[in-house]
């Protein structure tokens, strides 16, 4: 957004010598000395910690507008208040400002939030290249002790763990991103597929990655996403910047182009979107229509699930089937329909939002279970959503129900915490209670006396926060679950945390997988199995996704065996498990 506050805070910050010594990621605060999130006051350069950590950068804001009850507020005080009201991140250079309560895009007229910027960031190589000569000396030294090295690790950072940068209000991006980083059998598949040669004449059978100077035509929403998680939880860097994907977002979802904050569910139903209709239709590195010898064969319950008719890793591991019950209250007449998912959305039942006073004593606290069970409930259809009964001839008043007929891998809870009141969007602040292991979802079930008492368990294994009070503010994180340690993802600063902090966190958007008990989490030994056949290095790679549904894997593996007539130069066959 435009700040009209720029020209009052940030004129103090330009003169060099007022910012700390060393890398500014690595500043510590002010007051608690802690070196997560440091944020830097644009007009006294003083150094707080973020508003996830211990909140001090905000506090020094909000003491800064303070005035004395017998001081009488003059012009030059009143003034004073836009202050102090304006901070750098650190880590990324993104522009906070706390009257607006918005991330800050523009610059003053003189270019100085741009020339602190680049202040930061010429302090940032320094240290760097400092610490590079030092670990070179480390390293030809055999007498170094590698506890030495563990004692420079900050208590809570987050080893091997990456961050996302924050792109100017892409924290929405950055929850999602990290968030599916951590289911484990949907991040291997792209992870591990080739890098895709994006065919365009002379280019052709050579590997391309996209670049910003590249025509639209090149753009792979696939390939960008392959390469974010390829950096995600290697190690080599604490922050990796997804400007890539970001553009490559901008050019296929246009209603995503700009630096306003966007709704993380959103976006994450237009990803999986468009991930799933790009898998769809790539063949061979080049964005292609199925033809038929392409299809996949499934079983008649996946095939439900599947969006547009064809299955993909996306509607493999999220989809799920419904069964929509509706009956007229006039005739008795029922009407069912079968309805894919690859999330649900969830009420938080109007008994559980009421606001309470500090004097009032709490009310009951609300379940997940409260909200599923709401969502599956018998409902009376209202007066605006009349159903058309086609032996009455005309729209009536009928009952609706939810059922869940097919459960997926991967269950995605989306609650629904925003909601319209006149011309406003106002937001649900309502804790809701949720499990990290065992959720149970046999009750929802359709038929569920066909299925046994431990296969319908799902574990927790990422959370989608939103903090502050409208969608089109505040501040996205995530937790997620990583070789059984929890992580908060807060843009490009990741720290260790505990299963007590997860619970205590207003969940948004809740990812569960199938618990172990039931299935194994590695993705190729699931129903849908995926080979990758290369015909050589120098050749074209392509991808042929392989689903033998509801086979088991020693028999899949046992058949393919079985045709030694195969090459690994023949084109793939599909087979057919029976």
């Amino acid at each position: 957004m435009e700040c009209p506050h720029l020209s009052s805070s940030v004129s103090g910050a330009v003169d060099s010598l007022g910012f700390p010594h060393g890398s500014p990621s690595s500043w510590c605060c002010s007051v608690c000395r802690s070196n997560k999130s440091p944020w830097v006051c644009l007009t006294c350069t003083t150094v707080h910690c973020g508003r996830y950590v211990n909140g001090h950068a905000k506090k020094h804001f909000e003491e800064s507008q303070v005035l004395g009850n017998s001081q009488r507020k003059s012009e030059k005080q009143e003034k004073e208040k836009s202050h102090h009201s304006l901070c750098m991140d650190c880590s990324n250079f993104s522009v906070f400002c706390y009257r607006c309560d918005e991330f800050v895009v523009n610059d003053t007229k003189l270019g100085q939030v741009q020339k602190v910027r680049e202040h930061l960031q010429s302090l940032e190589n320094s240290a760097l290249m400092g610490d590079r000569q030092r670990k070179r000396k480390l390293q030809e030294s055999p007498t170094v002790d590698s506890k030495l090295l563990k004692d420079n690790v900050s208590d809570g950072a987050a080893l091997g763990a990456t961050g996302l940068r924050n792109l100017g209000n892409t924290c929405f991006m950055n929850a999602i991103l990290q968030s599916l980083s951590n289911i484990e059998q949907f991040s291997c598949f792209f992870k591990e597929l080739p890098a895709v040669a994006l065919r365009s004449g002379k280019t052709a059978g050579r590997r391309m990655y996209h670049t910003r100077s590249q025509g639209d035509n090149t753009v792979s929403l696939v390939e960008e996403f392959r390469k974010t998680l390829c950096s995600l939880w290697q190690g080599s860097q604490t922050a990796f910047s997804p400007d890539s994907l970001f553009y490559a977002i901008w050019k296929i979802m246009p209603s995503f182009r700009g630096y306003q904050q966007q709704d993380a569910h959103e976006f994450m139903r237009y990803l999986l979107d468009h991930l799933h209709r790009e898998l769809q239709y790539s063949r061979n590195g080049a964005l292609l229509p199925p033809s038929p010898q392409d299809g996949v064969r499934l079983s008649a319950a996946e095939d439900k699930c599947c969006i547009n008719g064809t299955a993909s890793v996306v509607t493999s591991i999220f989809g799920g089937l419904l069964q929509n019950e509706v009956n007229c209250l006039i005739c008795g007449t029922e009407s069912r329909k079968f309805d894919p998912f690859l999330d649900l959305s969830l009420d938080i039942p109007n008994q559980f939002r009421q606001k309470r006073s500090k004097d009032q004593e709490p009310g009951p606290i609300c379940t997940l279970r409260d909200c599923l069970r709401s969502f599956t409930d018998l409902e009376e259809l209202d007066e605006t959503e009349l159903y058309y009964c086609h032996k009455c001839k005309k729209r009536q008043k009928s009952t609706k129900k939810f059922w869940i007929q097919k459960l997926p891998k991967v269950l995605c809870l989306h609650l629904k915490r925003f909601h319209w009141t006149a011309f406003l969007r106002n937001k649900v602040d309502t804790y809701v209670e949720f499990p990290l292991t065992g959720l149970d979802m046999r009750g929802y079930l359709l038929e569920p006396e066909n299925s046994s008492p431990g296969s319908c368990l799902y574990d927790l294994v990422a959370v989608v926060v939103h903090h502050g009070s409208g969608v089109g503010s505040g501040h996205y994180t995530a937790y997620g679950s990583h070789k059984d340690r929890w992580y908060h993802f807060n843009d490009s600063t990741v720290t260790l945390t505990n299963e007590e902090a997860v619970r205590k966190a207003k969940a948004y958007i809740l990812f569960y997988v199938a618990s172990d008990k039931n299935t194994t989490n590695s993705y190729l030994s699931r129903p849908l199995l995926t080979f990758k056949l290369l015909k050589s290095f120098e050749a074209n790679l392509f991808l042929v996704i392989l689903y033998l549904a509801e086979a088991p894997i020693i028999e899949s593996i046992r058949r393919i065996k079985s045709r030694k007539h195969t090459t690994i130069n023949e084109k793939c066959q599909i087979l057919d498990p029976d």
